[in-house]
């Protein structure tokens, strides 16, 4: 059965909704406009915390909704709900409507349909009994504290969500998308003394619990976050200074997702707030670097059948051997800068409205062996896994902090460091890219992006990367 069909039968057979008189609705709602969609959306959900040897939290929930959005030039309508009924959308359309009033908008076509099926439609929080869920979570505490006499703290979380949407345009055109999620992670608090350090890592996409709850899987999962929390305990005070940087593959990658990647989101280009503003075709960064958003990867936490306006996900390139060449769309921005929408419109719920947002953002693989990118370094700094950061839109600073990083000297890694901060500038940082390696890797499957209050599952990746000339902020000398 399709996707459009599984939503059909949510959306129509069980909640009682009739499809001609709510497509009757969403055209008297868009007559004048230029755009607009009908959202619907059910969603279950659920979360288990495993804490201090015991069962610390454990939630399910269930929401549904309908969000009703007409655009009329750069203005728009949005009305929302919980109650899933044709007599709480019709009100919705008569509000948002207004926005049309006096207009002559001509509504946009519909997006062409798409064959991709690019995750199982699986629902993950009926497919593993909450018994072997919470023993699941008791297993990966024990093995975590046998790992290692200096294990003092354990911490395992598991979420899992299955999400319906079905999206109706005037004229009748209609998409659906059935979206599983789950994510798992570890964080493990070691000491010596009075000493504590904390690591953590975690793995999910858009499948099942089975694949994550694997043996094989979880353990390698633990491994990891342990052995990051013990590199922590030995870490050193991060020197200060300017100087290279060498980034690892994989999750660093959210550094180019936070300075490089919102830059190039196209309201924020449309509205001139990006520091990419009016540089289409120009050079942005060195020669090699390419940076691609694709929705389109099987399983992955980013990937969309179709986003929440009903377009296709796609394999959009936004820098092409250093030219600016592409931005990330949705349908209103798109049809304001004269572009093609790219299937980036997502939403966080029913309650929102959708705007250009990542899905899978990396940047593609150079040639060069990343043994070779530390031995050409003589002094500088090798940052492996990211926490928090900050970046400024407009002028595109960033500041990050580095969870695990290396000094690196005569070109060899050398003691780890903690509180290594990096300071710059994305833009700036683009075109300070010496050397790109040649193992590209995407990030394990736990990213979750803000903007503008709402969040959504997202990916990265990048190969390993060397950059001239970053600021680095520590306490070491």
């Amino acid at each position: 059965m399709s996707d459009l069909a599984r939503t059909d039968e949510i959306f129509f057979a069980r909640a009682g909704l009739d499809r001609l008189r709510l497509g009757a609705t969403v055209d008297d709602a868009l007559a004048r406009a230029d755009d607009g969609e009908l959202y619907l959306e059910y969603c279950q959900s659920e979360s288990l915390v495993f804490d201090d040897g015991r069962l610390k939290s454990a939630s399910y929930d269930t929401t549904q909704g309908f969000g009703l959005r007409a655009v009329a030039g750069e203005t728009t309508g949005y009305a929302h709900g919980s109650e899933l009924s044709e007599a709480a959308i019709r009100r919705a359309g008569q509000t948002v409507k207004a926005v049309s009033a006096g207009y002559a908008g001509k509504t946009g076509e519909a997006p062409a349909s798409t064959n991709h099926a690019l995750y199982t439609d699986t629902n993950p929080l009926g497919e593993v009994a909450f018994e072997d869920k919470v023993r699941l979570l008791t297993d990966i505490d024990a093995y975590a504290r046998g790992c290692d006499v200096r294990v003092r703290q354990v911490s395992v979380s598991l979420l899992g969500s299955w999400q319906a949407v079905q999206i109706l345009r005037a004229g009748g055109a209609r998409a659906g998308d059935i979206r599983p999620l789950v994510r798992l992670n570890v964080s493990i608090v070691a000491g010596e003394g009075e000493r504590l350090e904390t690591g953590s890592h975690g793995t999910g996409g858009r499948a099942g619990y089975t694949a994550w709850i694997d043996p094989r899987n979880w353990r390698a999962q633990v491994d990891e976050a342990l052995r990051q929390a013990l590199v922590n305990l030995r870490s050193v005070p991060a020197p200060a200074g300017e100087m290279t940087v060498v980034l690892g593959s994989g999750w660093p990658g959210i550094l180019l997702h936070e300075a490089i990647g919102h830059g190039l989101e196209g309201d924020f280009n449309r509205k001139k707030s990006s520091a990419f503003s009016g540089l289409m075709g120009q050079r942005i960064g060195a020669k090699g670097v390419t940076v691609i958003d694709d929705g389109t990867l099987a399983d992955r936490r980013g990937s969309l059948n179709v986003d929440d306006e009903g377009t296709p996900s796609g394999r959009n390139v936004l820098i092409e051997d250093g030219i600016l060449v592409g931005l990330l769309q949705d349908r209103l921005n798109a049809r304001l800068m004269n572009m093609r929408p790219t299937g980036n419109g997502r939403r966080e719920s029913y309650a929102h409205a959708p705007m250009p947002r990542m899905t899978n953002t990396m940047m593609l693989a150079g040639d060069a062996p990343p043994a070779d990118i530390l031995r050409s370094v003589k002094r500088g700094l090798y940052a492996v896994q990211f926490g928090g950061g900050q970046v400024d839109i407009t002028s595109g600073k960033f500041v990050f902090s580095s969870s695990e990083a290396y000094l690196i000297e005569d070109g060899k890694v050398g003691a780890p460091v903690k509180g290594a901060t990096l300071i710059g500038n994305g833009p700036d940082a683009l075109t300070k890219v010496a050397m790109i390696g040649n193992d590209m890797a995407l990030d394990s499957g736990v990213g979750t992006c803000g903007k503008d209050g709402q969040s959504v599952p997202v990916g990265v990746g990048q190969p390993t990367l060397r950059i001239d000339g970053l600021t680095v902020g520590g306490t070491g000398s």
